[in-house]
């Protein structure tokens, strides 16, 4: 592997470290802002809103500086942000902090998920699962770390302010070789394959769906999957914490393979598939009153939506693609920001049902939102095809939707 495809992967790696530094620390942040399920809810709205925002202008970000720069910029801020977190002392001031948070994870997002399709059109395969697995990879790094300070009684401060250390140092090491050093260069000729902007290509909004539906799923499991584990069975903070670790787990070592199931059975093939899988387990986590089968659930999950958001930012990198080789920003920060905006449901409305239910009803219902994936996913394609004028077909992209 050279040195650029080690550095956007290491940088995947760094993005899901912060996700899987704090979100295991939920039931310590909760205590922290003496929070109610539905209230907490409504905090976890300001990670959604600074996602948002920062997918509505990394489009134009990215043309403008290119995404090294923005990726560096970016996780700076993420980590100066993180320890932030320990220091919130009500609903309002944790909801703020986590609207700089999630700006700045946001434009990382997008930013890396640029330079990660670059590296895919340079090695000519699809290996998009690949780096998100370093994200995943990343998570679990992070969640194990919370569970251990969670239980030696770190706290949040202390905890996320040594995270945030880590994450500069390594990210500076491997700045020199990410790709995407300057503006993009375009010729003037040069137009998007499927020839409209984003918000008017059906196949863009239905990679979003999958986007979407993946990231309300996966979420829901970091953001509410401790807390679950916590109230539903009677576990420790600490023990509760290996639920995401599971969950992370299994989702890096299925987007190891999710190249070669890209590549063996097609993206939609693999989506549906992997739609299946991740809404009978979470039904599973749901429904069966044990801790195991919480531990199996999740970990299955994790496995079921390991190819959705990747595959789908992927595919909408390839529907921008320009006859000179550049192009897609716009229209991976249009998936993904139709993405974020997900959570801008998804946290609230699973906090709300908890409050009326059980965090079991909630996660009932974002198995149905993972079965979504494979309606979304069919349509895609479907829409792709049509998009598609025989006269101008190019070849066969290794990321078809086939």
């Amino acid at each position: 592997m050279d040195r650029e495809r080690v550095a956007v992967f290491v940088v995947f790696a760094l993005n899901g470290a912060v996700l899987g530094s704090w979100a295991p620390r939920v039931p310590a942040l909760t205590a922290q802002v003496q929070a109610a399920p539905g209230a907490f809810g409504l905090a976890l709205l300001g990670g959604s809103v600074g996602m948002v925002l920062a997918a509505a202008v990394s489009g134009r970000l990215l043309e403008w500086v290119g995404s090294r720069a923005l990726i560096v910029i970016a996780s700076v801020a993420a980590f100066v942000i993180l320890p932030l977190l320990g220091v919130a002392g009500s609903v309002l001031w944790l909801g703020i902090t986590l609207v700089g948070l999630g700006a700045a994870i946001g434009m990382v997002d997008v930013a890396m998920n640029m330079a990660a399709v670059l590296v895919e059109r340079r090695v000519g395969k699809p290996i998009m699962p690949v780096f998100h697995a370093g994200f995943s990879f990343g998570a679990l790094a992070g969640s194990v770390g919370a569970g251990v300070a969670a239980g030696h009684g770190l706290s949040p401060l202390r905890h996320l302010a040594l995270a945030g250390v880590v994450g500069v140092v390594v990210l500076v090491a491997f700045t020199r070789w990410l790709p995407g050093g300057g503006a993009p260069v375009r010729s003037s000729e040069a137009a998007p394959a499927g020839g409209a902007v984003p918000v008017r290509r059906v196949v863009l909004w239905l990679l979003a769906g999958v986007a979407m539906c993946s990231a309300i799923a996966e979420g829901a499991s970091s953001d509410w999957s401790a807390l679950f584990m916590v109230t539903e069975h009677g576990l420790s903070e600490g023990a509760a914490a290996l639920a995401f670790s599971g969950f992370a787990l299994a989702m890096a070592l299925a987007r190891l393979g999710g190249a070669w199931l890209q590549q063996r059975f097609g993206a939609t093939r693999t989506l549906v598939g992997g739609a299946a899988v991740a809404a009978v387990a979470l039904w599973t986590a749901a429904l069966v009153p044990s801790p195991i089968a919480g531990y199996i659930g999740f970990a299955l999950g994790g496995a079921g939506l390991a190819a959705a958001f990747p595959i789908a930012l992927s595919l909408a990198g390839e529907a921008g693609k320009r006859a000179d080789d550049s192009g897609g920003e716009r229209e991976i920060a249009f998936v993904a920001g139709v993405a974020y905006s997900g959570f801008l449901a998804g946290p609230p409305a699973i906090g709300a049902i908890a409050q009326v239910t059980s965090l079991s009803v909630s996660f009932i219902a974002v198995g149905l939102v993972s079965a979504l994936i494979a309606a979304a996913a069919i349509g895609a394609r479907r829409a792709r095809d049509r998009e598609r004028v025989p006269a101008h077909c190019p070849t066969p992209s290794p990321t078809t939707l086939n």
